[in-house]
């Protein structure tokens, strides 16, 4: 997998304008030009740093209506076309800077009046962004060691209901969960430290339950607290839960922004858990926005350890094929000598039925599996619903039917009955 010795950006572009003239705009806009030519842009300034048009192919002649409104149209007829364009910048340009990277890759072309649909798709960026950024610190193989689980996915839930429990009644549902023989566990995005639920009384409660759980069984469950904040409260939360003995943390990635998701990737001593929520804002229109592929690579240099990517048949609007992509795209290496892979957590009204197709689909064990009702509805209680994941994912890696390994397994029998619909 070589390098570009340039930044390189894939869209997809919709305009009633010539293609190439609109994809030569926004080379300009996001470059050295601007909407009229200046004195100061010189051939030889140009040369060493306009963005370059690399590739780009019409994959769609008669577009009948524009998808997004206020976009220009040439005078008289004019037909909206859809193409592929690779664009090109030289990286010393911005450096190996992803807050500057960002503004370059998606700043203002979203604007310009020649497109009615722009997405970004893809990027592949220079050697100097791996020697620059730490990636993750733990990823697949950091996690595993931690959470004490090989060979398998890791079996997780949320906290549920998200809001409305205090200290005490979290580290009450952690004991249940922590019996039922759970791996993995984290807060809700909407719980971070309100008056109701104030982080440093709820770490102190959970972790109170899981390292006695711990030094009686072997087994430390991961629990991923939400230290969701501004930098220094991250980093005193942070510093907090590994006092206590915590395995992991969680943070929201459009609320912490790029540059607070940098430093808690540089001083954290413990996995990164990165909650996408806000990611439908920058991709349910299909012209608009980004692609998971491009988007997830910023949050992996950045320095996430897990990443979020819905799940199979979810509660949301996005097709599972997305959903598998977006996964696989998480466990490929971004560079040759620093792969920089980042755990996938699939959730969203996942159970045991979900596990088959997801194996199948993503052809690793490699993932989060997260289910709420999952779990905590399963008729015969928790310890039955964290079993029946087992159980399902026992017979989607030896390719069993799900219904024949029911046979003989009561609580995946149990939860086909429960979650058929």
């Amino acid at each position: 997998m070589a390098s570009p010795s340039r930044i390189e950006a894939d869209y997809l572009i919709e305009t009633a304008f010539d293609p190439r003239a609109a994809a030569e705009a926004m080379a300009g806009e996001q470059s050295s030009g601007t909407f009229v030519p200046i004195p100061g842009e010189t051939p030889e300034l140009k040369e060493r740093s306009a963005a370059r048009i690399e590739t780009l192919e019409v994959i769609e002649e008669e577009v009948s209506e524009p998808s997004l409104p206020g976009a220009g149209r040439p005078k008289g007829e004019a037909s909206i076309r859809r193409a592929r364009v690779t664009l090109s910048w030289p990286i010393d340009n911005v450096g190996p800077s992803l807050p500057n990277l960002m503004a370059t890759v998606a700043g203002n072309l979203f604007e310009l009046r020649q497109f009615s649909g722009l997405r970004l798709l893809d990027i592949r960026l220079p050697d100097v962004f791996a020697r620059t950024y730490g990636g993750p610190k733990f990823g697949v193989p950091g996690t595993r060691r931690l959470a004490g689980v090989e060979g398998r996915p890791i079996v997780g839930t949320i906290v549920k209901p998200s809001v409305g429990f205090g200290p005490q009644e979290t580290a009450d549902l952690t004991k249940l969960l922590c019996e039922a023989g759970i791996d993995f566990i984290k807060d809700d995005e909407l719980q971070s430290d309100g008056p109701g639920c104030p982080f440093d009384e709820r770490v102190r409660a959970v972790m109170r339950v899981i390292n006695a759980h711990a030094d009686r069984t072997g087994k430390k469950v991961m629990f991923a607290f939400n230290l969701t904040g501004e930098i220094d409260q991250m980093r005193r939360r942070h510093d907090f839960v590994l006092k206590e003995g915590g395995t992991c943390i969680m943070a929201s990635l459009n609320s912490v922004g790029l540059v607070g998701m940098i430093e808690l990737g540089r001083f954290t001593e413990l996995p990164i858990h990165a909650h996408r929520n806000g990611w439908g804002y920058l991709s349910r229109a299909p012209l608009l926005g980004w692609s998971y592929v491009a988007w997830q690579k910023i949050w992996r240099l950045a320095g996430a350890d897990h990443m979020h990517v819905n799940g199979l048949s979810n509660k949301f609007s996005e097709a599972d094929d997305s959903v598998i992509a977006s996964a696989r795209a998480c466990l490929t290496p971004l560079f040759d000598d620093k792969p920089c892979l980042t755990m996938p957590v699939f959730s969203s009204g996942q159970s045991a039925k979900q596990a088959p197709g997801t194996y199948a689909a993503l052809g690793s064990a490699d993932l989060i599996f997260a289910a709420g009702g999952g779990i905590m509805a399963h008729p015969d209680g928790p310890a039955a619903g964290v079993a029946s994941l087992r159980e399902a994912w026992d017979a989607a890696m030896t390719r069993v039917p799900l219904a024949d390994y029911a046979k003989d397994h009561a609580a995946l029998a149990r939860a086909l009955e429960t979650y058929a619909a």
